[in-house]
């Protein structure tokens, strides 16, 4: 019980911080279906746009909270905010869960106002799959946070944070099958491309859109869950209570 209310006594002074910040906020909730509804602006093809929004559903989010989580909890340890959390009988474990679950809140309602404004307003043809749309792009959004916290682990600068973006995201979105279906890559960069985390992210919101098996679906989403729950696990033994 008292893990609990630990527990989500971090998560409401998270969200209480960053919705505090209006102009967060709306960068938060706006990024993502801004890109999106450029890419539509662009592409104009309703096929082609078709193609790739399911993708782009998945992969702005993530990006973005990749990017807030991983600079939010750096500041917890630049600040000593964390240092002082971790005098009290607060376990770490408690506080990564605390922080997951206010992030993961704000990536779900990421991830719903960017399918939304992708349908409504783009145009996307969804038919019946919304609902497996919305849960992927939720999962990827959750697995961008995950490795966010995980990553501001290995950083002692926000500059160091920003730099995980090419040596980290940007490999993952290359191999991913975004540009080039990973069947049509060498045998090497397949190998590679299998274990990265946003493979599968991808993976699963290409199934949505091709109309594949219910159980290559879940397959998909089930290891996004799995790597993120890994990453989570990680980040609360990597946990620092301050960079020096």
């Amino acid at each position: 019980m008292k893990t609990m209310t630990r527990t989500v006594a971090v998560a409401r002074r998270v969200l209480q911080q960053i919705t505090g910040d209006g102009r967060t906020v709306l960068l938060l909730l706006s990024v993502p279906s801004l890109l999106i509804g450029l890419f539509s602006w662009m592409l104009n093809s309703e096929t082609r746009f078709n193609s790739l929004a399911p993708n782009l559903v998945g992969l702005f989010p993530f990006t973005v909270m990749f990017l807030l989580a991983s600079i939010t909890m750096l500041r917890e340890r630049l600040s000593g905010t964390l240092e002082r959390f971790m005098t009290t009988p607060m376990r770490r474990g408690e506080f990564i869960a605390g922080y997951a679950l206010a992030f993961g809140a704000l990536a779900a309602v990421q991830a719903s106002v960017a399918l939304i404004f992708t349908v409504v307003v783009c145009g996307l043809d969804v038919g019946e799959d919304f609902g497996w749309l919305l849960i992927a792009a939720i999962a990827n959004a959750v697995l961008g946070m995950s490795l966010g916290l995980l990553a501001s682990a290995f950083a002692r600068t926000e500059y160091q944070v920003m730099q995980f973006m090419p040596a980290f995201i940007f490999p993952q979105i290359i191999l991913g099958g975004l540009f080039v279906p990973t069947a049509q890559m060498p045998d090497a960069l397949q190998t590679v491309s299998d274990w990265l985390p946003l493979t599968h992210s991808l993976r699963a919101l290409s199934n949505i859109a091709a109309k594949a098996a219910t159980a290559d679906i879940t397959n998909e989403i089930l290891i996004v869950v799995a790597l993120s729950l890994a990453a989570l696990a990680i980040g609360s033994f990597t946990l620092r209570k301050r960079t020096e």
